[in-house]
């Protein structure tokens, strides 16, 4: 039987989702504690991979199993199982033909900013911004991003040169908290580093240093050397990830950023949907 999982994790004392030679994944400490739940060894298959230091909220992953256990039991145990840093929020029986990564259409990443001040505990949650930030600026700027592109200059250069660039982000959000700035990306998918690097060009669009033209020339030139911007890895988090199209929060989003052209509607929207 096939398993879907829904995951939350605190990433900072982890080296990301994979499994690593020289470090601790996350998949790594799921993989051990469902083999001691099932008594055999499984693959913990995530919808993809977040970097060391990236929190999520709703990482989701699927495992296999010939067990057969009722979703909340199955939760109970596996938490009981694994560090306080990892949390299983929900399981449920799917399809065999159910994969995490494949079927997935949709994901929203969130980026948070802020001045941590004295708070030590801000620091693992939240990137460090003592400067003033022109939201309205940034998000203007952040619509030059929204739409299908080739992501060239916002990615890795280790990715495989064989594998297309192209994504469609449906919308980035820009919103003013009490303690700080949360930007919202929602697309069909992300490449490595992408969310960082539009995070940080955006920062540096808030603090005045770059232009909506000079965002422009960075996508247009499709070329990995064009941005030099990656934000903090702790200011990063995979809220949800969706696995059937919700026509009516995209036609929410597209109103909100139709409203964000026109007036000033920060105070109002905050981080829930």
């Amino acid at each position: 039987m096939r398993y879907k999982a829904v995951v939350a994790y605190d990433g900072t004392d982890y080296n990301g989702w994979q499994k690593q030679i020289n470090g601790i994944g996350i998949q790594t400490v799921i993989e051990k504690a469902l083999e001691k739940m099932l008594g055999h060894a499984c693959e913990a298959v995530a919808s993809g991979r977040t970097d060391g230091g990236v929190h999520a909220l709703g990482q989701v992953f699927h495992f296999d199993s010939e067990k057969k256990m009722k979703g909340e039991r199955m939760k109970t145990a596996l938490n009981s199982l694994l560090p306080g840093t990892i949390r299983i929020q929900s399981i449920e029986p799917v399809s065999d033909q159910f994969h995490a990564r494949f079927d997935a259409v949709s994901k929203r990443y969130d980026y948070l900013v802020g001045d941590c001040g004295n708070n030590p505990f801000a620091v693992r949650f939240m990137a460090p911004v003592r400067e003033k930030l022109d939201v309205l600026k940034m998000q203007e700027c952040a619509q030059v991003l929204v739409g299908t592109h080739d992501f060239t200059s916002f990615t890795s250069a280790k990715i495989d040169q064989r594998k297309s660039r192209v994504r469609t982000i449906d919308a980035i959000l820009i919103c003013e908290e009490k303690n700080g700035i949360r930007m919202i990306f929602e697309g069909d998918g992300f490449l490595r580093y992408q969310v960082r690097m539009m995070a940080g060009t955006l920062l540096e669009v808030g603090k005045g240093k770059l232009t909506k033209a000079d965002v422009e020339v960075m996508l247009e030139g499709k070329d990995k050397h064009l941005c030099r911007y990656k934000a903090e890895a702790q200011g990063l988090y995979l809220v949800r990830v969706d696995y059937e199209k919700d026509d009516c929060r995209e036609a929410i989003l597209r109103f909100l950023m139709e409203e964000l052209q026109e007036r000033d509607i920060r105070k109002w929207w905050g981080h829930k949907r």
